[in-house]
């Protein structure tokens, strides 16, 4: 059986030019996520991509006290549809290839962007809405989707995404933000070493109001 004492955290990052604003406060987020992973339990590895127009994987399944500072330098447009494409279908390979026992217990996906989709060319929504489910419903994968001035559990629930697991924020509150996805997240890797079955903490309506204007 896959090892329950081992996370795979795969964090997509939105670095379209519109970030740029914020640029300081998403670096200085992402760096007090990690710092807060560390203190869960059991073993994590870390990968972490990029998008804008085009799609970057900044490091590949790196354990939590290796990850470097991230070194946010946005640019270009908007192609969040096929940035999930590419990295659900990568990392679900790459586990794949593992043997059972050196595959990861948890997979979470954590997805945040501050904008529409506006450049992608080959996938489609439809297609990335079947993907997440798929992963979601017979891998156990776990998606959080954090969206800026948007209704983001509108779009993650068009994105297969779980309502529940779908975060609204104000674009001045982006480490706010990371920091209930961090704090559920860490929930959820304590409980799921006890647990197998158990479930990715809901953002709650005190998580969900702390966010907003």
């Amino acid at each position: 059986m896959a090892n329950l004492e081992l996370t795979r955290l795969v964090f997509l990052l939105d670095r379209s030019g519109s970030m740029r604003s914020i640029q300081s406060d998403v670096e200085g987020g992402f760096a007090t996520f990690i710092d807060d992973q560390r203190a869960a339990t059991g073993e994590c590895t870390v990968t972490l991509a990029q998008f804008d127009t085009s799609y970057e994987v900044v490091y590949r399944d790196v354990p939590l006290d290796e990850v470097p500072a991230l070194n946010l330098r946005p640019r270009g447009s908007t192609a969040l549809l096929d940035a999930m494409g590419t990295l659900i279908t990568d990392v679900r390979a790459e586990i794949d290839a593992l043997p059972e026992a050196e595959r990861p217990g948890a997979v979470i996906v954590a997805i945040m962007t501050d904008g529409h989709e506006n450049a992608s060319r080959e996938w489609r929504r439809p297609a990335i809405k079947a993907l997440v489910e798929q992963c979601s419903n017979e891998l156990d994968w776990q998606f959080m989707y954090m969206g800026a001035d948007q209704d983001a559990v509108e779009v993650g629930t068009r994105l297969g995404v779980k309502s529940v697991q779908s975060l609204t924020y104000s674009k001045g509150k982006s480490r706010e933000a990371m920091s209930a996805a961090s704090e559920n997240i860490r929930r959820y890797r304590n409980a799921k070493i006890a647990n197998p079955a158990a479930l990715m903490p809901e953002f709650s309506d005190v998580q969900r109001a702390a966010l907003d204007d």
